[in-house]
């Protein structure tokens, strides 16, 4: 067993210099190749109803007849030029040289949005939108697939900007909750002029939560000082390594019923048929009681919302990808590793919506 035990430290220190060395190496072989060139990330736009049609198309021509195939080709050349006309005239509306005889059509732009803790992700929200932006109109949608537990406020609050453009423009807003929008991500959910949600989604947690861990006492007991430094009252409530005091614990406090209340009003202001007091207690609500309690407004899928909109609107998935290189791609995957520890010890005292 002691063999075991030597054997295994042994390894885990021949891992971490290999860890170390490669990382070395691709820092310098990153700092002599030039920065990218050009824009800095990619657009990508799919059309999702043709890929649907696909599906369907080769789903319909296996269960088929010979002469059944040759028909539904036919209505199906028919239908395919009517959406080509539609869509000529959805583009015509958006650069405002609409002809009133065209066949009308709106437009369906869908984003996704998968949150962590950082809400890392409004990099390429800020970008999707300001694209969508720039050729809606009134008569398009925009569907955002939600996917966040939330995270710290500064982050989500930017977030939930983002989506602000979109309905300021006089857009109209679906949030879709396939899984979870709790916390910051309800924040963000809540801008919506409409927000569905699957039955099992978790959806609310309208509240904030902070934890510090504290080595005092293990440092004195190693005989180890801290000497902290501050000038304002306030500028260090609690610390990791320092000793804390109930004066600190209590302003600590104190900022967190802050960030609370400012969520609590934000929700009612834009749900304001929700009873704030009852819904802003931390808790979170599966689909079917989110409803109950008007968190959202029907219990729907993305998938069944998409489905039903694609007879009589052209859907297009928008995604920006932001260029990495390899540094940071090595650097997110280590990122990635590290989510198996607990998310409160790696966000430390910042205030997070949770």
């Amino acid at each position: 067993m002691e063999f075991l035990i030597e054997y295994g430290l042994f390894l885990a220190k021949v891992v971490t210099i290999v860890v170390a060395l490669v990382v070395l190496v691709t820092l310098l072989i990153s700092a002599r190749q030039p920065g990218p060139q050009g824009e800095p990330g990619r657009l990508e736009v799919k059309h999702l109803n043709d890929a649907y049609e696909q599906v369907t198309k080769s789903l319909n021509q296996a269960m088929m007849s010979p002469e059944g195939q040759k028909a539904a080709q036919k209505a199906a050349k028919k239908t395919e030029k009517q959406r080509l006309k539609a869509e000529k005239a959805a583009l015509k509306r958006s650069s405002n040289e609409a002809d009133p005889k065209a066949l009308p059509i709106s437009r369906v732009f869908v984003l996704n949005f998968d949150g962590d803790i950082e809400a890392s992700a409004v990099s390429s929200l800020r970008q999707e939108v300001t694209a969508i932006l720039a050729v809606a109109s009134a008569e398009d949608e925009v569907l955002l697939r939600l996917e966040s537990a939330g995270g710290v406020v500064h982050g989500y609050g930017l977030a939930a900007s983002q989506l602000r453009r979109i309905t300021k423009q006089g857009i109209k807003l679906t949030v879709s909750v396939d899984k979870v929008a709790a916390s910051g991500g309800y924040m963000m959910a809540c801008i919506a002029d409409r927000i569905i949600a699957a039955p099992f989604a978790v959806l609310g947690s309208i509240g904030v939560v902070a934890q510090v861990p504290n080595f005092n006492r293990l440092l004195k007991s190693q005989k180890v000082d801290v000497e902290l430094h501050t000038a304002g009252a306030h500028k260090r409530t609690l610390t990791m390594f320092g000793e804390n005091t109930d004066e600190g614990r209590q302003k600590f406090r104190a900022e967190l019923e802050e960030v609370h209340q400012l969520f609590k009003v934000f929700v009612r202001d834009n749900r304001p048929q929700v009873d704030i007091e009852v819904v802003a207690t931390g808790e979170a609500w599966y689909g079917q009681r989110a409803l109950e309690q008007q968190l959202i407004d029907e219990i729907q899928t993305s998938d069944e919302y998409l489905i039903e909109k694609m007879p009589t609107a052209a859907v297009y998935e928008i995604v920006y990808e932001i260029q990495q290189s390899k540094v940071e791609k090595l650097v997110k995957r280590f990122a990635q590793l590290t989510t198996l520890i607990p998310t409160q010890s790696r966000v430390l005292a910042r205030h997070n919506l949770e």
